[in-house]
């Protein structure tokens, strides 16, 4: 009789954790931007449990989005932070620049873009370029000036449309211990820090003013 009343024990208690884990887990995702100020901020959930947040800040209209990618082959879980400029432009096109392509970004429509281009010497070792059309000798010219972008490792994508500029960044990566051993791919537990998104934002306003001057 003793033992079944401890299994009831363990078992009781093993539920109330995976309820308590839970919640906690839904407070963390749905507060991962709490700690960034924004302008006119306006807040939502994805389907992920992941925050969104639009507003000001700097000066610039941005959208920022949490994406947990848990299906990356051969590589350990990942949280992307979409740092996103929503602004038309003077641009003729979609040009999308990304560090060590797979074709399962599902957070891109990079590999569905018709156009690849040979990238010249200079532009960052992995960088595939692709586009709805042959680069101009000017819109070359324009991406070389913001290749210090990709000094930081964690800048996964550039993106430079008619619609706004994006930059994709690697906020977080699955405990490799934890996700090799138990297949637990716990993300997004620490709130983003605010500074982090200081030199996205600044390399954003940097493009759009260069994509401005150009146009004027």
């Amino acid at each position: 009789m003793l033992p079944v009343l401890v299994l009831g024990v363990l078992l009781a208690w093993l539920s109330l954790r995976l309820v308590a884990d839970a919640k906690q887990r839904r407070a963390a995702r749905a507060g991962w931007l709490d700690r960034v100020t924004l302008q006119d901020r306006r807040s939502a959930l994805a389907a992920t449990g992941f925050a969104r947040a639009s507003g000001r800040r700097a000066g610039l209209a941005l959208d920022l989005q949490a994406v947990p990618d848990t299906l990356t082959i051969r590589k350990l879980p990942t949280l992307w932070l979409l740092v996103t400029l929503p602004e038309p432009l003077p641009l003729r096109q979609r040009i999308n620049l990304m560090m060590r392509p797979t074709g399962g970004e599902s957070f891109s429509t990079f590999a569905g873009l018709p156009h690849q281009t040979i990238l010249a010497m200079g532009f960052p070792e992995g960088a595939v370029l692709r586009s709805e059309q042959p680069l101009t000798e000017a819109e070359a010219t324009l991406l070389a000036r913001h290749l210090a972008l990709f000094d930081d490792p964690r800048v996964k994508e550039l993106v430079l449309s008619p619609q706004g500029l994006r930059i994709t960044w690697l906020a977080e990566e699955a405990d490799r211990g934890r996700y090799l051993l138990f297949r637990e791919a716990e993300m997004g537990r620490k709130a983003l820090d605010p500074s982090a998104l200081d030199p996205l934002v600044a390399a954003l306003a940097a493009l759009r003013q260069d994509i401005m001057k150009v146009a004027a």
